[in-house]
């Protein structure tokens, strides 16, 4: 069975960092596109960044602060946040294809509190 399980968030100051993972597990032929999104408390799930064989692509909002890398070895996507914010709080959640197929982890919770 193909899953995606995210790890890595928690309780973090202003300005500090976090790195978030996600493992992909099960059989997988192949990796494509890989994406993180988040979702605060009533607000719409935002696409924060993608990571593909061509590149990276960042949301305006965390351009220059969150930097998207992947382990095709491991099979494993991070994201590592720096200067974070508390309008970053949010369950932040892994999307990717695996096997031509489209896949969800079940989120991390990430709050940024003083």
């Amino acid at each position: 069975q193909v899953q995606l399980v995210e790890s890595g968030g928690g309780l973090v100051e202003p300005g500090g960092s976090l790195t978030l993972s996600c493992a992909a597990s099960g059989q997988i032929f192949s990796m494509g596109a890989m994406m993180w999104y988040r979702q605060a408390p009533g607000k719409q799930r935002e696409l924060v960044a993608t990571i593909t064989m061509g590149g990276a692509w960042y949301a305006d909002s965390v351009k220059a602060r969150f930097t998207i890398s992947r382990d095709n070895a491991k099979k494993i996507v991070y994201l590592q946040m720096n200067n974070l914010e508390p309008e970053d709080t949010a369950v932040y959640l892994c999307n990717g294809n695996l096997n031509t197929h489209n896949y969800w982890g079940q989120g991390t919770q990430v709050t940024v509190s003083s």
